[in-house]
């Protein structure tokens, strides 16, 4: 499978990843989460609400946290996930005959280190069913569960050779703030505040297993988890598929009429699929210069005068005051970080 490619120049909310942040501090010393913290590029302070994080950022702090904890879970889960415990999951999978024999491998390597959650694997209603059954009373993780689904995603596209595409995805946790920011990594539909966290695969769509030899699986793991946290699938939702056109063309001055002819479809009706997804074509618009500006900010190449310009603000006052806006801080503090 090729390497992912994820949402063009997409962010996360900060809160999108607190709760791993705090499983994270609760095995590393205030100097060592300190270290990680900056090496990752990120700040310590993810208080502001409007903060944001880049993929590149989630991947460095996973691909650094995983190595200096000792836990390739990083506190996730209440029994450490030891050192080259992925490695004997993608050996063990890679032996399977087909994909729904690969997510029975999974479910049963996760069983026997999970103390306080066991995967089931079901069929119903004509869908291959995960799905994480807590076995006490526990209070659900969001990164956790999200990055364990992903990694059961990520595994089977790995053997189909190819993004294997999901018919639903449930959360057992309520509704965030930042729900948008999981159609980054589902290219499926959500819904929260379920009874158990799944995710469902259409059993017609999971064809045959290809081979994967020693060089694959190593690069699968020198690349975690960008190969397989991060979706390059098509089958979105509209709102990601506008970005994604806009991010592809002269974006600061495509019009709702010309999207919606890019994509077969009137303007009315665009409008109307933006508004079920919880969003509006200029919101969408507004969000991927936030994201341009963050990403140059980061690069430290152009002035910020210049990343003002670029992303269509008049002057570099409108664009300081929209910048803390959006992330509640200026754009000189935030390159700084």
């Amino acid at each position: 499978m090729k390497s992912a490619a994820p949402t063009p120049l997409s962010t996360v909310s900060s809160q999108f990843i607190d709760d791993w942040l705090v499983a994270l501090q609760s095995l590393c010393t205030d100097a060592q989460m300190a270290s990680l913290m900056k090496r990752s590029g990120l700040v310590a302070d993810h208080a502001h609400p409007y903060s944001r994080v880049t993929l590149d950022q989630i991947v460095r702090l996973y691909q650094l946290a995983a190595v200096e904890t000792g836990d390739e879970m990083m506190g996730l889960w209440s029994r450490p996930i030891r050192p080259r415990a992925l490695q004997h999951l993608l050996t063990s999978v890679r032996e399977a005959t087909s994909l729904p024999s690969a997510m029975y491998r999974f479910a049963t390597f996760w069983n026997l280190l999970l103390d306080e959650y066991q995967f089931d694997l079901t069929n119903i209603e004509n869908a291959l069913v995960l799905t994480l059954n807590p076995q006490n009373d526990v209070q659900a993780k969001p990164f956790g569960h999200m990055l364990i689904l992903k990694l059961a995603h990520g595994l089977l596209s790995w053997l189909a050779g190819h993004e294997v595409p999901v018919r639903g995805v449930d959360f057992a946790f309520d509704r965030p703030e930042f729900d948008q920011d999981y159609a980054i990594i589902f290219p499926a539909p959500l819904r929260f505040g379920r009874p158990a966290t799944t995710i469902a695969f259409d059993p017609r769509m999971l064809g045959p297993v290809q081979a994967r030899n020693r060089s694959d699986l190593n690069q699968f793991l020198q690349n975690a988890p960008r190969d397989w946290i991060f979706t390059n699938s098509r089958e979105h939702t509209r709102s990601l598929r506008v970005r994604t056109y806009l991010s592809q063309t002269d974006w600061d001055n495509a019009t709702l009429r010309d999207t919606a002819r890019a994509m077969n479809m009137t303007p009315r009706t665009l409008m109307r699929r933006l508004h079920d997804d919880g969003t509006s074509f200029q919101a969408i618009k507004d969000a991927l210069r936030r994201d341009i500006a963050i990403r140059d900010l980061q690069a430290g190449h152009k002035s910020v005068e210049g990343i003002a310009q670029d992303v269509g603000f008049s002057s570099a006052a409108n664009f300081h005051r929209a910048f803390q806006r959006w992330t509640g801080t200026t754009p000189s503090s935030y390159r700084r970080r």
